[in-house]
């Protein structure tokens, strides 16, 4: 077979490119989805991205991009489901994404990639029955997630672990955002080594810049904060998987031990309710309150990367205390900016921060020890600089160019394995 790939199918069940990010179930794995789109695309790589229609009102096919189709599949209600009913949806999923791939010539499809455990339900049926290889980026892992549980979250479920296995198993390929998610894959569900590629995701570096002149401060001005506040930033989905409440806590903390420090501090939190977050859309802001900090944090909704690339530029630390992440998408960004990083040194954290040099790594979630790193930076500007020049040079390396140039040989590495004994072999299996 030859490697030229032609036109990929891109399945993302649970959440859909054009949603924005930040609130609900959109996140990284959004952003990393239409970013890798639109330059696959750019190089002659037609890109359909197949997603579940929550609403009557969304039309059967957008363009989101030259190139990029975004299709609709009707499965279930027109409505936003919980994850947790998705996998009741994704037999009419699933028969949705055939029906369309029915609809054209054969042939029209060179690749299929899936994007989360749900979505490589319906990439396993597709493959099978279009004889085309199945790449797959799981984003999270149940095991690993349920090794980390925040305080009052749920578990994954039994079937979410198995869905995982049995994804694991079909594939062809396997995409790992980072190095320790690729030993996580096979060493807790017993991936081929072989078949397991590292790509890190990337940030789009032309966007996320610092800005200039620094003296001015022209972001904080136009966000509203003062020039000569200490400012720290949470960004993403509100839910305890992302422990919001460690930088309030800390926050609290610093205050408690520098009562000075109120005139100037800023907590600016930008985000949405998402996850078991959804129950208790409002609380956080009860948690300032009854800590005392509701003066000094801010609460922002989502906002496009124009409007959020200017939160990281008028921040001296985003803080991204996760009890666990795949990558960390949004510590990459702030770094692209020139803003240091305080993180949990969890999972792709551990990637995406040099400790040292870009930023500072916390063992732990105690927020004593995230309000001691804190304080310290607010007293040491020197460090904060020094740290912010090392923040922009390491974002440096994760460029979405060099993603795409990675995607791109993972692609015609599994075109180029499929024999025709071994699409028979999965045919008639």
């Amino acid at each position: 077979m030859s490697g030229r790939i032609g036109r990929i199918a891109t399945i993302s069940v649970h959440t859909s490119p054009l949603d924005q990010p930040g609130t609900g179930d959109a996140g990284g794995m959004n952003v990393l989805i239409v970013e890798t789109a639109k330059r696959l695309a750019a190089r002659g790589v037609a890109v359909d991205i197949f997603t579940r229609a929550t609403s009557r009102a969304l039309p059967p096919v957008v363009e989101m991009a030259p190139g990029v189709l975004v299709r609709h599949v009707v499965a279930g209600p027109f409505e936003e489901l919980d994850k947790g009913e998705l996998p009741r949806q994704l037999c009419g999923f699933t028969s949705g994404v055939l029906r369309t791939e029915a609809s054209f010539d054969p042939g029209h499809y060179d690749l299929l990639h899936s994007h989360y455990w749900l979505s490589g339900q319906p990439g396993w049926a597709a493959k099978t029955r279009w004889g085309v290889p199945l790449v797959h980026s799981m984003h999270t892992l149940a095991k690993v997630k349920n090794a980390a549980l925040a305080e009052g979250d749920k578990p994954e479920p039994a079937a979410r672990v198995l869905g995982e296995e049995q994804v694991v198993d079909s594939s062809d390929r396997l995409v790992a955002n980072t190095a320790e998610e690729a030993r996580d894959l096979v060493e807790l569900y017993g991936a081929d080594p072989a078949r397991v590629t590292t790509v890190n995701p990337g940030v789009d570096l032309s966007r996320f810049a610092p800005e200039s002149p620094l003296t001015l401060r022209p972001a904080r001005r136009r966000l509203g904060l003062p020039r000569d506040a200490y400012v720290l930033l949470f960004v993403g989905r509100i839910q305890p998987l992302k422990a919001p409440d460690v930088l309030l806590r800390a926050a609290a903390r610093m205050l408690r031990d520098d009562p000075a420090l109120r005139s100037r501090l800023v907590v600016a939190v930008v985000g949405g309710p998402s996850g078991s977050g959804r129950s208790r859309p409002e609380g956080l802001q009860r948690l300032a309150a009854e800590l005392g900090i509701s003066d000094v944090v801010r609460f922002e909704p989502p906002c496009p990367q124009g409007e959020l690339a200017d939160w990281y530029r008028a921040a001296d630390v985003t803080v991204v205390p996760s009890h666990n992440e795949s990558f960390g998408l949004v510590a990459v960004e702030s770094q692209a900016c020139g803003t240091p990083v305080v993180a949990a040194s969890v999972g792709g954290l551990r990637t995406a921060v040099r400790d040292g040099e870009s930023g500072v790594l916390v063992r732990g979630h105690d927020p004593a020890d995230y309000a001691a790193v804190l304080r310290g930076l607010a007293a040491d500007p020197s460090r904060r600089a020094r740290l912010a020049r090392g923040a922009r040079r390491h974002a440096q390396s994760f460029g979405w160019d060099a993603t795409v140039d990675r995607l791109l040989q993972v692609y015609t590495g599994a075109v180029n394995a499929r024999t025709p004994a071994h699409v028979a072999a999965e045919v008639t299996a």
